[in-house]
């Protein structure tokens, strides 16, 4: 299936002139002030949902704010004091991934539970799932269950709910920590001043912004998007249940490809003052590589529930058709990002 190559997206057609680093300090301040906002509200909050915002909401704005500043260094990191820049990167990096933890795995949770009450013909409540931050019991009711998937559930329960846990008391230790406080500031300070380089006030931006595009590009070309053509590649099943904890070796290039489509998108928020036009092609491609995260995770933490020593073969058994059911759902999402992708392609 042969590749074709996307004409650049240009969210600045009608723009005259260049877009110059003063742009780049502006996003890099807005970002850093919405920074400022959000950790003010989560204090306000104190970590609980009785305070005055929701605190969930304020951590995910924290780490929106983190990684369009976390991105923007990354893209445009030569029109950026090179010291300050990169000792910053790395810690942004740490914190992103430190809020985004609990989060995460209550959404593993919640989406194999379904998976399981899907694949065992239960009947969904009209009720959404319950927060398991309120301590309610996973939803729909397991009664709906085999006993094998029920006995599956109930492990994952315990495990991801242990997970989320102890993710949520890291994240509260994490914002209370010196080295939190030692990020908070320079972003306080950015909010005020950024260290650009001396000639990155007449630098334009839009060589850095298509250079950006461009990886994105070239990692989409390396994907091997003629085995995702098909809906089901059972070539992915053979090391989800190895001993071998690692990844599995066919995701990688794919979140690869995730992290640089992100990557593009705050590149066209800079160019655009933070408002780019909607891009449907960046939109959907998105949404199906999202999918394709999720579901990779949540097959490798059902072949890791299902390497718990002496559980019943039952459960084992469920767990096993879940882990196949989660590696359908990671060859639909990369089905469905080969068909927009190539749709817009010969669109273009």
């Amino acid at each position: 299936m042969a590749q074709q190559h996307l004409e650049p997206t240009d969210p600045l057609s009608g723009h005259v002139g260049p877009v110059t680093g003063d742009a780049l300090a502006g996003y890099l301040r807005a970002q850093a002030t919405e920074f400022l906002r959000a950790l003010r509200q989560h204090r306000e909050s104190g970590g609980t949902a009785a305070g005055a915002e929701d605190p969930v909401d304020a951590a995910r704005a924290l780490r929106r704010s983190v990684r369009r500043i976390s991105a923007s260094l990354h893209t445009f990191r030569p029109l950026l004091e090179p010291d300050w820049s990169e000792n910053l990167r790395p810690e942004l990096a740490w914190l992103s991934g430190t809020l985004g933890l609990e989060h995460a795995y209550e959404a593993r949770l919640e989406r194999l539970l379904l998976a399981l009450h899907r694949l065992s013909g239960a009947v969904f409540p009209s009720q959404p799932v319950e927060s398991r931050t309120a301590g309610a019991a996973p939803a729909p009711d397991r009664g709906n269950l085999t006993v094998g998937a029920a006995k599956a559930g109930a492990l994952l329960d315990r495990q991801l709910t242990l997970a989320r846990t102890r993710s949520h008391s890291t994240a509260l230790q994490a914002l209370g920590s010196s080295r939190f406080h030692a990020v908070a500031d320079h972003i306080a300070v950015l909010a005020s001043e950024v260290p650009l380089t001396k000639t990155a006030p007449t630098t334009d931006l839009r060589p850095h912004a298509s250079a950006a595009q461009e990886r994105l590009e070239d990692a989409v070309t390396a994907l091997p998007l003629v085995t995702a053509g098909h809906p089901y590649n059972a070539e992915a099943l053979i090391h989800g249940l190895s001993p071998d904890p690692s990844p599995h070796p066919q995701d990688a290039p794919w979140h690869q490809v995730r992290l640089l489509l992100r990557l593009h998108r705050y590149a066209r928020e800079v160019l655009t003052g933070g408002n780019p036009p909607l891009d449907v092609r960046l939109l959907t491609a998105g949404q199906a590589l999202d999918r394709h995260r999720d579901a990779s995770e949540a097959s490798a933490a059902a072949a890791s529930a299902a390497r718990t020593p002496r559980i019943a073969p039952a459960t084992a058994y469920a767990l096993g058709v879940l882990h196949a059911d989660q590696r359908h759902e990671v060859e639909a999402a990369r089905f469905a990002f080969q068909q927009s992708w190539q749709k817009q392609a010969v669109s273009t």
